[in-house]
């Protein structure tokens, strides 16, 4: 992971812009530069994965022209290639290199152009000005503000912009800023095209092929890869197919309360499978504690879920960045925004399902994903989102709603059936209903917070603090304390999240107090 800051004002202080910078240093603890375009000042914090030598260091300049890129470009090798073929010159291996000759042909066509997962601003000489991107979904993430004379500032975490801008947005994914407007070139929660197909072994098989080429695609790195493993269906497929393409057995990593972790043995199982080598990190009460400050500090959240399940995999990230020399960490999120949750068996028709998706596909970039950043990138890691692939988005939010709902007894049918027939994790845990990542590290994790939460406020003085909040009023001790939490480093900054992710209350068995899937009716045996 790296980090790009632009301070676009020709009389930005190159002092204070060198403090922004530094407070993402771990995003990119390789290298830093800052570059002074004349108009603007853009900064990079480099962590090296694709071409590890000093020329792959940015911002890389061509005829003028500025580029700084937080991304990984899947297929760069071909495109690079093709443009070697067409005259151009390059002096380095990364595939972000590519991207200010792709810009002089096609100018911000680019964007919508590129498979990849990005943040990126590009100077352009000739116009004297900015242009930023953001990925579609918004995998890599970028935040923007005004400083108080109007100039704009982008970023990859707000916390470069505290304390010089008022308001701190994140940048919207899909969209492209130009000439002071943002304008969309890809919404995959509305662009999508409806799947044709009426037979399902038809779907399920562009399914798995979208999804093995999305893995296969993001394996490539020239620093080694590690895994997440959980021992749930989304990251044991991600796993049980990487490890058909790589020659060395997987490094797997998992991690559990020290009394009541729920999915270890589960991960175990598929780490067995697969032949992985296998790591399993043990963590105490005392350690979800004294992560819960650093970890809201990393993320820029107060949502309840988003910090719970950020908990664990903050450690086991901290874990694998002291321990080994892994810099790139595949993961499973997005998947059950695409395929359902616990509580989409709720919705009453196939119309609100979709549009259900649609909503956790256009905000994901504010939760799940968002966590799934922070949380590798705050220790010097990568992190690659195979799920998130755009093909596959797209297709599989053009499937039929009706196939996706829960008509077979089992969520995510058709992620499941997808991959029955190739064996490539054990059949039980294809078929298992998954705990929330929060709870199958333990329950006692939710329950320690909460109690830890209970211990910090009386009644009266909950509902005194409350009423200072008017946007996303924290409505338990819980969420109270996370809000304080977030509001001592990013005071006045909440609408940076919309609100909290929680089950669709307007469904009947869906309005709950808790995000937990736990409090549902329908939990069943994902908890065993």
């Amino acid at each position: 992971m790296c980090s790009v800051l632009a301070y676009c004002s020709p009389v930005a202080d190159k002092e204070l812009f060198k403090d922004l910078l530094s407070r993402t240093a771990s995003r990119g603890p390789d290298m830093s530069e800052i570059y002074d375009t004349g108009k603007g000042l853009m900064g990079f914090n480099r962590l090296s994965i694709m071409g590890l030598t000093v020329s792959g260091m940015q911002p890389f300049r061509y005829h003028g022209n500025a580029c700084i890129c937080n991304g990984e470009l899947y297929g760069f090798r071909p495109l690079k290639k093709y443009l070697e073929e067409l005259g151009y010159e390059f002096f380095s291996d990364s595939d972000c290199e590519i991207l200010l000759p792709l810009y002089e042909r096609l100018g911000t066509s680019l964007f919508g152009f590129l498979n990849a997962e990005f943040a990126l601003v590009i100077f352009d000489e000739k116009a004297g000005s900015f242009i930023a991107a953001r990925d579609p979904i918004g995998i890599r993430p970028l935040y923007y503000g005004y400083d108080k004379e109007g100039a704009i500032l982008f970023a990859s975490e707000p916390k470069s912009l505290t304390g010089v801008c008022e308001k701190i947005r994140p940048f919207p994914p899909g969209h492209y800023y130009k000439d002071g407007s943002f304008i969309c070139y890809h919404n995959p929660a509305d662009d999508y095209s409806p799947v044709e197909e009426e037979d399902l072994e038809t779907i399920c098989g562009q399914i798995h092929d979208l999804l093995v080429k999305g893995i296969k695609t993001r394996l490539d790195s020239d620093t080694p890869v590690g895994f997440l493993l959980s021992g749930g269906l989304d990251s044991s497929l991600v796993c049980g197919v990487a490890a058909t393409y790589l020659d060395s057995p997987l490094e797997t990593f998992s991690i559990g309360m020290d009394k009541d972790a729920i999915d270890l043995k589960y991960a175990r199982e598929v780490a067995d499978y697969i032949h992985s080598s296998h790591h399993e990190v043990i963590i105490t009460k005392d350690d979800v504690i004294n992560a819960l400050e650093p970890v809201i500090a990393a993320l820029g959240t107060y949502d309840i879920t988003t910090i719970r399940a950020s908990i664990g995999m903050y450690l086991v990230c901290k874990w694998i960045h002291e321990n080994t020399d892994i810099r790139v960490i595949l993961t499973g999120e997005i998947s059950d925004e695409l395929f359902g949750y616990k509580y989409t068996d709720f919705a009453p028709d196939a119309e609100e399902f979709q549009k259900e998706a649609r909503k956790r596909i256009r905000e994901i970039h504010m939760y799940d994903v968002l966590r799934a950043d922070r949380c590798i990138s705050v220790n010097s890691l990568e992190a690659r989102v195979p799920f998130g692939d755009l093909a596959f988005v797209d297709y599989v939010m053009g499937i039929d709603p009706q196939k996706k709902m829960n008509h077979y007894g089992i969520g995510k049918y058709l992620l499941r059936h997808a991959f029955e027939k190739d064996a490539l994790i054990p059949h039980n845990i294809l078929m298992r209903e998954k705990a929330a990542f929060s709870d199958a590290v333990g329950h006692s994790l939710k329950d320690d917070l909460c109690e830890y939460a209970e211990s910090l406020y009386t009644d009266s003085e909950f509902e005194e603090k409350i009423q200072q909040y008017g946007h996303a009023a924290p409505f338990t001790k819980e969420s109270l304390l996370y809000r304080e939490i977030f509001e001592k480093y990013y005071p006045g900054q909440s609408e940076m999240v919309t609100d909290f992710w929680m089950p669709n209350r307007s469904w009947e068995g869906c309005d709950v107090n808790d995000p937990s899937a736990r409090v549902l009716s329908n939990y069943g045996e994902s908890g065993v």
